[in-house]
This record gives C-alpha cells, sequence and structure tokens, in this order.
C-alpha cells in the first residue's frame, strides 16, 4: 500500500547568510550554483567557492562528519557554516591564505556528484547537486521548484544503505518497498508534519521519479515520502492520483539525503514487468518482516 501523503516541499534556506551560522540542513549550501570549487585544509576545514544569484560566494564549512543514529534528544551533527569566507568566524578571510591539502577523490562513485577530494586526515569530502524540489506526480515545476540544490557531505567508512525492491499492488500496479540504514541503525525521525515534512534533523524523505511513464518522456518526480520510526522502512504503490495516472513508468529511480553529514544515496532499477505470483508471494512475506507491527506497509 501506498504510505505518506502527496509532498511538496518548500523549505526555505538561508543561503545568503553572512556570518558564521550553523546548517539547519545540514548538507545544503546553496541553490542553482555554478563554477564549484572545493579545497580542504589540515585543519579540517572546507571551502567551497562558486558562483550564485549573481556573484561569487567562499562559503567555510567544519566541526561535522558522519552521523549520529537517530535520536529523540540528541541532536544530529552538522556543519557550521560561514558564507563571509572566514570574517564572520576569525575576523578576517580566511579564504585569502586557505592551503588546499585536499587530494583527488578517490571514494565510491556518487551519483550527482560534482566534485570531492580526500582530506589530510583521510575522511571525504563530496559535493552533489540535484532537484529535490520537484513537484509530484511529473506536474511542470516553477522555477523555485525546479532549482538544483548543492550540497555538501564529509564522511569516512560506508556510505549509508538504501535498500529498495519492487513488487506489485492488488495484482495490477508497480509497488516498492525498502529500508534506509547507517552503520546498521535504521534511519527515521520523530516530528513531521500532517503532510510528511520532517521537523527535526533526522526525518528522511524518499524522492521518488519514474522514467517514460503517462507523465511524459524522461524522468518525472513521481513522490517523496518518510521513512518510517522505528525501522527506517518505507513502501510506496503507483496509483493513480485525483486526476493523474498511475507513474508506471518503463524504470524507477531514488535520492535520499545522507543522515548527518554523510552523503546523499541513490537506488535504480527497471519496472518489475507483469504480474508474477510467486514473487509478489515472497515479497509480501518479506514486506510483513519489514513492517512488524507498524500499520504501514501492509502488502495487498
Amino acid at each position: 500500500m501506498e504510505v505518506g501523503r502527496a509532498l511538496l516541499v518548500l523549505a526555505v534556506v538561508a543561503a545568503a547568510l553572512c556570518g558564521a551560522a550553523e546548517a539547519r540542513a545540514s548538507e545544503l549550501i546553496d541553490r542553482n550554483a555554478t563554477g564549484v570549487k572545493l579545497a580542504v585544509d589540515k585543519q579540517g576545514r572546507a571551502l567551497l567557492t562558486y558562483r550564485a544569484r549573481g556573484r561569487v560566494w567562499r562559503v567555510l564549512a567544519w566541526d561535522a562528519i558522519n552521523a549520529r543514529p537517530s535520536h529523540a534528544t540528541i541532536k544530529q551533527v552538522k556543519f557550521k557554516l560561514d558564507y563571509s569566507g572566514g570574517w564572520g568566524s576569525h575576523r578576517r578571510e580566511v579564504w585569502r591564505t586557505f592551503t588546499n591539502g585536499c587530494r583527488p577523490y578517490d571514494g565510491p562513485r556518487l551519483q550527482w556528484f560534482v566534485t570531492g577530494c580526500r582530506a589530510p586526515d583521510g575522511s571525504l569530502w563530496a559535493v552533489q547537486s540535484w532537484q529535490r524540489m520537484l513537484p509530484n506526480y511529473g506536474l511542470p515545476p516553477t522555477p523555485a521548484q525546479a532549482v538544483w540544490e548543492l550540497r555538501l557531505s564529509h564522511w569516512s567508512g560506508p556510505l549509508p544503505e538504501l535498500t529498495i525492491k519492487l513488487d506489485w499492488a492488488y495484482r495490477r500496479y508497480d509497488h516498492l518497498y525498502g529500508t534506509y540504514s547507517y552503520l546498521g541503525h535504521p534511519v527515521f525521525g520523530f516530528r513531521v508534519t500532517p503532510t510528511g515534512v520532517p521537523l527535526d534533523t533526522y526525518g528522511r524523505n524518499l524522492y521518488l521519479d519514474t522514467f517514460n511513464s503517462a507523465y511524459g518522456r524522461g524522468w518525472k518526480r513521481e513522490n517523496s515520502f518518510l521513512t518510517q520510526n522505528p525501522r527506517g522502512n518505507f513502501c510506496y504503490g503507483f496509483f493513480p492520483h485525483g486526476n493523474r495516472p498511475a507513474g508506471h513508468g518503463e524504470k524507477y529511480r531514488a535520492t535520499i539525503i545522507g543522515p548527518g553529514v554523510a552523503p546523499d544515496v541513490y537506488w535504480e532499477s527497471e519496472a518489475p514487468g507483469p504480474y508474477d505470483a510467486e514473487r509478489d508471494r515472497i515479497a509480501n512475506a518479506e514486506q510483513l518482516d519489514l513492517a512488524g507491527t507498524s500499520k504501514y506497509c501492509r502488502p495487498n
């Protein structure tokens, strides 16, 4: 069954900060950036240089790596950010004398990769950019919805793990289910709006796209929905919505923001094809195990 309501996430991020600040959304740096360059010094500070909104920005980021397991009272890790290039945090223009110690990026392949490097301490930094804000059900985006978000991550060790499998709902609709975890811990939040927008730094929405569907040629946004508390599991059926047709496509992809300041991760697969009763039976049993006592994600 489908979980989550149609989401049109209209988050506002103060990308034009003039001093030092902590990021509310720990990875979002800016939108529609070009000419992006990344440097990291021996002190563990990253310097992002790029152009946006008609000017050059120099953003310092530091004091965060990886992610904490979901916790109701302990805050998630997040970068400290200085959009003034050092003046807000150090009372001097750090960017002018910034010494880059980063080596070429040699980490795991990341979708939406812009640039990255391996820091002097061996940890990895990466910049990704993708269209998170697209409207659901293949509707044409407004300029505000079509923006490409610039996201920064810093980690060591394994990436977050996004596992998605495909089956069918009511024997006719394509359906997916899966889990999201990091270092063996499920990723989920504790507070959300009635429409499923996270109100804490732990909640994560999965952004699902469909390819060559009734919405048109190419990739179109199907929907976005939360990973569930406490197992980090989720499910979704490609049903009709109002006057919009079912978003059945030739293939599907999903992107989800990393926990803490870990990288955003990606999944892609061909559609499941014609209904197969035996495959569906196995998938339904697996979903019951994933859902536990939750009222959500009961197979049909």
